[in-house]
């Protein structure tokens, strides 16, 4: 027994939906997007001109009479406009206030002049380089004024000492007289702060 077999004959396939509607749907989401993000970055973002959006500058009242012309602006900015960018007063340190700033780099000096004294020429030079380095921030201190000029001649002398004795490290020659004018200086410093 044969069974029958169905027949196969081409048929056209149904035309599927259109979706116009749902592509016109997403391009108006998109558009709508974009819109929000403009209208977002148009009133969040700072602008160059100083204005701010919906400030518009309003007539200032003239102080002439009326019926006469008033005069043309000023191209002067009104003081009462400008604002004062003066930095404030500075304050004079105190001499406790300006020796907690210092301490740690005088009390590093004495240390720091030992192991030079101990070492050998080119392991020397590193200590050195850092003595060298906190007399440049011993002179940069703002010392109070009672002791200023006294300071500021301390701390030059120091730093020549520091210089001869990076000098006579590097030449091997004259270290123990070099560090001995430098441990002066430094305590000439300590002395000068109550240390």
């Amino acid at each position: 027994m044969d069974e029958q077999q169905p027949e196969l004959r081409w048929a056209p396939l149904p035309p599927q939906p259109k979706r116009t509607g749902r592509t016109w749907a997403i391009i108006g989401l998109v558009v709508a997007a974009v819109a929000v993000v403009a209208a977002l970055l148009f009133f969040l973002l700072p602008r160059t001109d100083g204005t701010a959006p919906g400030d518009t500058p309003s007539p200032a009242p003239s102080t002439s009479p009326s019926g006469s012309a008033t005069e043309p602006p000023s191209a002067e900015p009104n003081p009462a406009e400008t604002p004062l960018t003066t930095p404030p007063p500075s304050t004079d340190p105190t001499l406790e206030v300006f020796r907690g700033h210092v301490t740690g780099w005088l009390d590093t000096a004495p240390r720091g002049l030992d192991i030079v004294a101990g070492a050998n020429g080119e392991d020397a030079l590193p200590v050195v380089d850092t003595l060298e380095q906190d007399a440049q921030r011993l002179s940069d201190a703002r010392p109070p004024a009672s002791i200023s000029q006294t300071w500021r001649d301390g701390v030059a002398a120091y730093s020549q000492s520091l210089a001869d004795l990076r000098a006579a490290v590097s030449n091997a020659t004259g270290v123990s007289a070099a560090v001995d004018a430098a441990r002066t200086a430094a305590q000439n410093l300590r002395d000068l702060v109550g240390l």
